[in-house]
């Protein structure tokens, strides 16, 4: 199957993002994930609440959030451009960003769940043995965090390749820039004679999608076999 430049552009493009999109929001959610679950914090539900909430709204809601956010006239936006010169909307690092929105409850989740499975009386033998909060976590909770971490990252990675709604909303559809697979396909439908290139690129992403979800579960399987889980 032969592609043409636009279509490796847009797998290019939708590969760096949602990697790039991974990699931004990663830390962010083992800190949630672990909030949640092992903080009995002061509006705990309400912060569980907001963490997956990109999960029932529709994505052109969180992406026209994300535009009132982080658009030139933006609080965060106006602030990060005059500050720092970055702009947000109309490019692939606002593509990156949207996407993080979306995948990351996704990761909060499969973090969690793996925290949960984590015998607090190991923190607790840790510390007895003197090991203060840091030293507990990054050698006894960390390293069994890893199957979700792991599972997390790869399964928001896949989810990411399949982002539109937000996207689209937030940094529009923009060839060589924010054109990502999902774009490139809605836009071959609606060009005339484009049958052929939708079809190359909906089994592009239905092949990256399913690889993706394989490779999450095959991941946790083995890192939990290696941890004796």
């Amino acid at each position: 199957m032969m592609l043409t430049a636009a279509e490796v552009d847009a797998v290019r493009l939708s590969l760096s993002i949602a990697l790039r999109s991974v990699l931004f929001s990663l830390p962010l959610a083992v800190v949630v994930a672990w909030l949640l679950t092992r903080r009995a914090l002061r509006g705990r539900l309400l912060l569980d609440a907001i963490v997956h909430l990109p999960l029932v709204l529709p994505p052109v809601v969180v992406g026209y959030l994300l535009l009132l956010l982080f658009g030139m006239r933006g609080p965060i936006g106006g602030w990060l451009y005059q500050t720092f010169g970055i702009q947000m909307v109309f490019t692939s690092a606002g593509a990156a960003l949207a996407t993080a929105a979306m995948s990351f409850p996704l990761m909060v989740r499969a973090i969690r769940i793996s925290l949960e499975g984590v015998d607090a009386g190991l923190e607790d033998a840790a510390r007895t043995l003197g090991a203060g909060p840091w030293d507990r976590f990054f050698s006894v909770v960390l390293p069994l965090m890893l199957p979700g971490i792991l599972a997390g990252a790869v399964t928001a990675f896949a989810a990411g390749l399949g982002e539109f709604g937000a996207v689209i909303t937030f940094v529009s559809n923009i060839p060589g820039e924010t054109r990502t697979l999902p774009l490139a396909l809605y836009t071959a439908l609606q060009t005339p004679g484009g049958d052929a290139m939708a079809a190359r690129l909906a089994i592009i992403s239905f092949s990256l999608g399913l690889s993706g979800l394989i490779a999450a579960e095959f991941i946790a399987r083995r890192v939990r076999r290696m941890l004796g889980r």
